[in-house]
């Protein structure tokens, strides 16, 4: 046996995991440069390696679940190069305004055919709410349901929606609650289907950096885009909103956090799915809304986005022989990666998906939290 594969497995013990094991979550190495691989890369050579197919798990999600919860990233000291990485990302600004427009194109704009074939009936690119809903298009239709609830929204009221994909939320706010809707994105593609879906609606998408909106809103909503936002902007995010929201009005963040601060991302992630994206965590949103918001309801949804990955990664499989020919088994193999390491993080509470309701000055009388 080689150091390094001698290394890895003594990382392993304890997790239950085993090397060549018979279990679906036991990794098979087809190549054995692997170890030395991901010893000298950590995550970002672990991801790179399952790509170039060196090697296999039947059941990724169980694997990342075993492995995140015996807390197995905290045993592994950071190398010179992730050190390096995260550094840069303090002397940096990851989120600043010249790079908007980098994850619409790097991520949200390389098809919408991907997207029509792994998400629900309404592509919503976000966590379902599961509680009492079977399939995935029911439990997204809670979702939006619950939060047009949460915001106690009403007809005619007018709903800005940072961050708005290909216009899920304003579309169901339109259709199911009489709103006149807008929304931001900085992808391109979702902003053309988004016309075209919702056309005949009073439902607008702009193509903008949130750092430009402008008007007036009975209530906002934000689902899943401070995530591409960056500490250093996070303020600056929420001064924004608070400029924009009426005195009586309410915003709704939907988000998912980390259970520690960060000032950067995972390698593999940031270099394949989220280009100059970060997890906040509770103290960094805290410090954020300090003085500009009251915080009414904290909801930590983080279970339900197991199930929804699950149901997207069933989609994919499902449907990928109706798109490979626009995709190499690469990019198949990343994109699995992905849906399944996120559920296996997910599933071991590594990480967390909230709705917090905040109003600029509190709810007369007090917030009714809504479940």
């Amino acid at each position: 046996m080689t150091k390094d594969k001698a290394i890895i497995k003594a990382l392993l013990s304890g997790t239950g995991v085993t090397i060549n094991g018979s279990r679906p979550y036991d990794p098979q190495i087809h190549n054995e440069d692997f170890y030395g691989r991901v010893l000298k890369h950590g995550s970002l050579g672990l991801g790179e390696a399952y790509m170039d197919g060196w090697w296999d798990c039947k059941k990724l999600d169980q694997f990342f679940d075993k492995i995140l919860s015996a807390s197995l990233d905290r045993k592994v000291k950071n190398n010179l190069a992730l050190a390096a990485r995260l550094t840069l990302n303090v002397v940096l600004n990851a989120g600043r305004k010249s790079k908007a427009f980098e994850i619409g194109r790097k991520h949200y704009d390389i098809g919408n055919d991907l997207y029509r074939a792994m998400l629900d009936k309404r592509l919503t690119y976000t966590c379902g709410y599961w509680e009492n809903s079977t399939n995935l298009d029911d439990a997204q239709e809670a979702k939006l349901d619950l939060i047009c609830r949460k915001i106690s929204l009403k007809p005619g009221q007018r709903v800005l929606d940072i961050g708005s994909g290909w216009g899920s939320f304003l579309g169901f706010a339109a259709e199911k609650y009489g709103a006149k809707t807008k929304g931001i994105t900085v992808s391109k593609e979702q902003k053309i289907l988004a016309d075209s879906l919702y056309k005949g609606l009073p439902v607008e998408t702009l193509l903008q950096d949130y750092r430009d909106i402008k008007g007036s809103y009975d209530h906002i909503v934000s689902l899943g885009m401070i995530e591409h936002v960056g500490y250093k902007n996070y303020r600056t995010f929420m001064k924004v909103a608070h400029k924009v929201l009426k005195d009586d009005g309410l915003f709704l963040l939907h988000t998912i956090g980390g259970n520690i601060s960060v000032t950067g991302t995972d390698p593999w992630t940031g270099k394949y799915i989220f280009p100059n994206s970060m997890l906040p965590s509770i103290k960094q949103l805290g410090q954020s809304i300090e003085g500009l918001f009251v915080m009414e309801d904290w909801h930590n949804l983080g279970v339900n986005y197991d199930k929804t990955l699950m149901a997207w990664h069933s989609n994919f499989e499902k449907n990928w022989k109706l798109i490979r020919s626009n995709y190499d088994e690469k990019f198949y193999r990343m994109w699995r990666y992905y849906l399944l390491s996120s559920a296996g993080s997910f599933r071991s509470r590594n990480i967390q998906l909230w709705q917090i309701v905040l109003s600029k000055r509190g709810v007369l009388g007090g917030y009714k939290s809504i479940r």
